[in-house]
């Protein structure tokens, strides 16, 4: 871990292994109430909330909101390859009448034996759909500026670092490449695959300008590479001038739809712009492309290549869907462990929509004896990483969250996800991509997949429809009561 005793650069070759062990920041001091996560006799992880106070009937409080951030580093912390992409990529090139080049092969790249040599070491044997059109125009001469469409585990991270571990000229002892990123977990998680794609080049040196790692002042650093936050980036380059963004070359800034939803992060971000020379080489990455991307992506990048994905209409063929009618949270747990003894469930997630019926949910199948995991944003994401990776490996059965695990979650064993609170926005209509990243859960890699939806209200109801009407597919009504007709209809 990264400490404020670092030396101002961090060489290649000695750099340590990739390490997922950070200190994140513990977020138990920002919410009323207290953390207890311990094991019980099996070693099973038990997180419980146990709030100052808790009004009666308040199980339908503020929802356990998302932080963009933190899911970012959770996908990235709990991916240990990439993912299968069905979207296609669609090209948009800045000058039309130019070649379209793509490659199959790294070596196709003419990346020096020593890069070469990285790739490989991290077990890359060939470039992803991404990387099979990026790297050819990430690493074109004359420099050719980019806006990338990438959700994590599409290789985008390794994509644009071997790009600038290919930009640097070793002999120019200064800064070349720069890369912003929203967070310090984020720009520590860039680093890592860095460090380790340029294990053989041991002459590239790379310098992190994140909180914590303080250089002398009047120091000009002689790093090549400088991976940082928004914030602490802008002072190296104006307040404190440790690096010169004249000189920079290539300028990444990764995660923009995190970036700008982060406070003061896009005024910042203009601001490292404004510093750099027409001739620096942009490279912009999101997740995601809404409007507000869009306009902060035209400010920075000028006259770009563009690469998006054609997304596909995610398919649920594979999922059967139903909805079960009850009257309160008490019957909808009876549904639940009625559900749970007709099907035989490898593995089961359960959503709920605020970390208070979590916690209760959680305790309750706790006491019907199921090995129970729950997640919930009072937890770090190093926590919540640690939990996901024994659920993936089948030390419990059963995982209780809230929307902080809705995406982004392989786990091929799971068969059965359970909507204990149905998913709406803050208007209280039908979240509909929520309930589809939900659902998406069970079914994976092509499997049959049960998704049930407990609904207590007229209200309740009326979100089944909405997200009938959207989907325009029925969902099934479903008396766990009834044996003879689960069996039938979940056959």
């Amino acid at each position: 871990m990264f400490k404020d005793s670092w030396t101002p650069s961090v060489d290649l070759q000695e750099a340590p292994a990739p390490s997922t062990q950070f200190d994140l920041p513990n977020k138990g001091d920002q919410v009323r109430g207290r953390r207890n996560i311990t094991e019980d006799v099996n070693g099973n992880l038990i997180c419980n909330l146990m709030p100052d106070k808790l009004e009666a009937g308040d199980w339908r409080g503020q929802a356990d909101k998302v932080n963009l951030a933190e899911e970012s580093l959770l996908n990235k912390m709990i991916r240990h390859a990439l993912v299968t992409n069905r979207n296609q990529v669609e090209v948009l090139q800045a000058d039309p009448t130019s070649p379209l080049y793509s490659v199959k092969t790294f070596e196709d790249l003419r990346l020096t034996p020593e890069l070469l040599k990285g790739v490989y070491n991290m077990g890359f044997n060939r470039p992803s759909k991404i990387q099979e059109c990026a790297l050819p125009m990430m690493l074109a001469q004359p420099p050719q500026n980019l806006i990338a469409q990438a959700q994590s585990g599409t290789g985008k991270t390794a994509a644009f670092s071997l790009a600038m571990l290919s930009h640097v000229n070793p002999a120019n002892k200064w800064t070349q490449c720069l890369c912003i990123s929203p967070t310090y977990e984020l720009a520590l998680q860039i680093g890592q695959v860095i460090e380790q794609m340029g294990k053989f080049c041991p002459d590239v040196k790379v310098e992190y300008a994140i909180r914590g790692n303080r250089l002398l002042r009047g120091v000009k650093l002689q790093a090549h590479i400088v991976i940082g936050t928004p914030g602490t980036v802008l002072d190296w380059c104006v307040k404190y001038k440790f690096i010169d963004p004249k000189k920079i070359t290539l300028f990444v800034l990764d995660e923009a739809d995190v970036m700008i939803a982060t406070q003061g992060h896009q005024d910042q971000s203009l601001r490292i712009y404004r510093q750099l020379t027409k001739d620096c080489q942009m490279l912009l990455f999101s997740a995601t492309f809404e409007d507000s991307v869009w306009r902060f992506a035209e400010r920075v990048v000028p006259d770009p290549n563009i690469i998006k994905l054609k997304r596909e209409e995610e398919t649920v063929d594979n999922i059967k869907q139903f909805y079960v009618d009850c009257k309160n949270k008490e019957d909808k747990f009876m549904a639940l462990c009625d559900l749970y003894g007709c099907l035989t469930i490898a593995q089961a997630m359960i959503f709920c929509h605020t970390r208070k019926m979590a916690s209760w949910l959680s305790e309750q199948l706790s006491k019907e004896g199921h090995q129970v995991a729950m997640l919930s944003g009072l937890m770090t994401v190093e926590q919540r990483a640690a939990v996901i990776e024994r659920f993936r490996n089948g030390k419990e059965k059963v995982l209780v969250t809230t929307n902080v695990c809705s995406r982004g979650i392989d786990v091929e064993q799971v068969s059965l996800v359970v909507n204990f609170d149905l998913p709406v926005d803050f208007s209280g209509n039908a979240d509909n991509e929520t309930y589809l990243h939900r659902i998406g859960r069970t079914g994976r890699f092509g499997k049959q997949g049960f998704a049930v939806s407990m609904v207590d209200s007229i209200h309740g109801m009326d979100i089944i429809n909405q997200i009938e009407s959207h989907f325009n597919r029925k969902i099934r009504k479903l008396d766990t009561r009834n044996l003879e007709e689960m069996e039938s209809m979940l056959a």
